[in-house]
């Protein structure tokens, strides 16, 4: 068995003891991480190696900046998406190997978008056609594939919690949904979704408003797997209970199993 885990950590420095404590916990075998907010020597190797993680990383001061780990060896990094110029940290991919099955992973973090209309709102559909383009190539390696990242987008109705009030705002706006279902009609496959067609449930909740204790929430992040990922898919959860947790991320993580 392969676990999976994909977590915006909304800062690896100031959530470190939630992430120790996560791992400690958990053990997953690959952790994908979004918006770790820090450049590759201010990351905690030292702390992660001790814990068994091999790591590779695609830093940024202060903002975004993404990376994986795994407990084997990671081989023929991406670092950013390639043909896409892009000045922010927000995408790497490698091969890795986990009960000696090489297995392909991604961490990716979409742009937020900001507002409809907005510089940032085109930046954001840009970016998600360079990664359409990108996985369509990954695609053709026919390998066990597994994407995961804060798409900063919810794919269905049923991935908000109000889908009439926030229609056509960012996080839930049609031009964003057209470009992930794109992925998904690449051959990706939704591994919460497949595994919980019918399951109301979130990933993300505001700091604010009391989004958490109300459950005003969206998931905005997924974990997309290749035809030989979904193959071997398991199971498929998220991890709510890390969301209650003091001073976490305002992400919960999100994790699926491959049996490999």
């Amino acid at each position: 068995m392969a676990q999976i885990v994909c977590w915006n950590l909304n800062s690896v420095n100031s959530r470190l003891p939630n992430l120790l404590n996560f791992l400690t916990q958990e053990r997953p075998d690959v952790l994908l991480l979004q918006e770790i907010k820090c450049l590759h020597e201010k990351f905690p190797n030292l702390e992660l190696e001790d814990l068994g993680y091999n790591c590779v990383i695609n830093g940024q001061k202060t903002y975004n900046g993404v990376a994986i780990l795994s407990k084997g060896p990671i081989e023929d990094s991406t670092i950013n998406l390639p043909n896409f110029t892009d000045a922010q940290a927000r995408y790497i991919e490698c091969v890795t190997t986990i009960n000696n099955k090489a297995i392909r992973v991604a961490s990716v973090y979409v742009p937020n978008g900001q507002e409809v209309g907005s510089d940032k709102f085109a930046y954001k559909l840009e970016f998600m056609e360079a990664l359409n383009n990108h996985l369509q190539s990954v695609l053709s390696y026919q390998e066990v594939f597994a994407i995961g990242g804060d798409f900063n987008v919810a794919p269905y109705e049923i991935d908000v919690h109000d889908p009439k009030a926030l229609d056509g705002t960012v996080g839930f706006h049609i031009e964003e949904r057209k470009r992930i279902h794109s992925l998904m009609n690449l051959g990706l496959y939704d591994s919460f979704r497949c595994k919980h067609p019918n399951s109301n449930e979130f990933s993300w909740w505001d700091y604010r408003a009391g989004s958490l204790q109300n459950n005003r929430g969206m998931r905005i992040d997924q974990i997309y797997l290749s035809p030989e990922g979904m193959d071997v898919l398991s199971d498929a959860t998220i991890y709510k209970s890390e969301r209650l947790n003091h001073k976490t991320s305002d992400h919960a993580p999100i994790g699926c199993v491959l049996s490999v």
